[in-house]
């Protein structure tokens, strides 16, 4: 009998776990390698960073994910580069070869070249990133409270980008604002607090549907936060936020959600590279000049009629590049034929607070409670386990009904 090829794959998001779970136990083994030991539910990073739910209720341990794959190895490791003349890829942990070789590593946040917003700005793509922002926002507050200097730094939270993460995370501090700061601190007057939401194009929501974007616009004015569309930041040195047009804003929180850069690593053929860093891949998700190399999810760039330009980068694409390509390498390792990716668009989503959200799908345009519902109930199917499902539904039902969390705390190293 034939033996196993051997399946390298690095990351363990959306694309790497699906990918596996779909892969033939018989015909492959598989080595997965992060550098963080689980995988993050990134669509409610934004929960964890306003203190709505834990980290653990949208983090899973890889180990825990994969322990009835006896084909499957994990290794946590830092990927250093990859040698795709000799199959291999090295890592902190030496060095492993592959028959086939899976990149799925994601993106990063893009700071466009300006070294000291991405030194100094808070950003949203890990848990860790998102317990960063909690401990620093609750810390805000216990500042405040204190009424030592730099004040009025302390009252302006600001987000840029107005996609999906800072529209959520904008109507979240609101909410914060008017429902759960009176109670922590009734000496205070948070009046003066200000949430600023900065955005470059002129739309909040700016992939989604006219009725998104004027409703999303809409209901974050309403519950007072200040939106500031087609305006861009020049600088910011952790105290002093600087725009395009000549304003300057006094902050102490930057939170940046204005874009992102795919992964990369040293070792992969400039030729393959493309904008926005991402890895030219055919139909079958196989890098461009590589009969062994597959890249999906974010990092991939896939021409197709439907989209000349390349797919969105969100989790559905990159679940289902996965479960597509788990399919085809079992195919051609048969001698079958594979199947080409399309990508079906099942529509987008977004929540602003309480009773609040706006959803596109293919066939209809929802907002308000309807579509808030809606949203809550997708995104708890997609939790990975159902004592997660659990806990963030009774999180959800408590907050819904008291208006509050007792999530709120600081956890930071006190010899720092």
């Amino acid at each position: 009998m034939k033996s196993k090829q051997t399946v390298v794959v690095v990351g363990g998001g959306f694309a790497g776990i699906n990918f596996i779970n779909r892969l033939d136990e018989k015909l492959f083994e598989v080595i997965l390698i992060d550098k963080i030991n689980h995988h993050q539910f990134q669509p409610l990073f934004y929960q964890v960073a306003t203190s709505q739910i834990e980290p653990s209720s949208i983090s899973f341990p890889l180990r825990h994910i994969f322990k009835n794959k006896k084909n499957v190895r994990i290794r946590l490791a830092e990927v250093y580069a990859v040698n795709t003349d000799t199959n291999t890829i090295q890592t902190s942990v030496g060095e492993f070869k592959y028959d086939i070789l899976v990149l799925a590593m994601g993106c990063s946040s893009n700071f466009f070249g300006n070294d000291s917003i991405n030194q100094y700005a808070l950003t949203l793509k890990t848990t860790y990133n998102a317990i960063s922002i909690r401990n620093h926002i609750l810390q805000i507050f216990e500042k405040i409270s204190a009424d030592i200097n730099s004040r009025e730094a302390l009252f302006n939270l600001v987000i840029v980008g107005a996609g999906p993460t800072g529209v959520e995370l904008a109507g979240a501090f609101a909410e914060i604002k008017k429902n759960v700061l009176p109670k922590d601190y009734p000496r205070i007057d948070f009046s003066e607090l200000k949430i600023i939401l900065i955005e470059g194009s002129k739309h909040t929501l700016g992939n989604m549907s006219q009725l998104a974007k004027t409703s999303s616009k809409a209901y974050l004015q309403k519950m007072g936060v200040e939106v500031h569309t087609e305006t861009m930041v020049s600088d910011y040195d952790g105290e002093s936020l600087r725009l395009s047009n000549g304003e300057t804003i006094k902050t102490k929180t930057l939170i940046w959600a204005a874009g992102v850069i795919a992964n990369t690593l040293e070792g992969i053929p400039p030729e393959w590279i493309t904008k926005g860093n991402r890895i030219k891949v055919n139909r079958l998700n196989q890098a461009i000049g590589s009969n062994n190399v597959y890249v999906l999810g974010d990092m991939a760039y896939m021409e197709t009629p439907k989209y000349p330009h390349g797919h969105p980068q969100v989790a559905n694409v990159a679940i289902n590049q996965a479960k597509n390509l788990a399919k085809n390498i079992k195919k051609i390792t048969l001698g079958k034929k594979p199947v080409e990716y399309e990508y079906r668009d099942l529509g987008t989503m977004a929540t602003i607070g309480r009773n609040k959200a706006v959803v596109d799908f293919p066939f209809l345009r929802l907002k308000g409670m309807i579509a808030w519902i809606i949203w809550m109930f997708l995104h708890l199917m997609l939790i990975l386990s159902v004592r997660n499902k659990l806990i963030i539904f009774i999180n959800w039902t408590w907050a819904y009904v008291s208006k509050d969390t007792a999530l709120r705390l600081i956890l930071t190293d006190n010899k720092k």
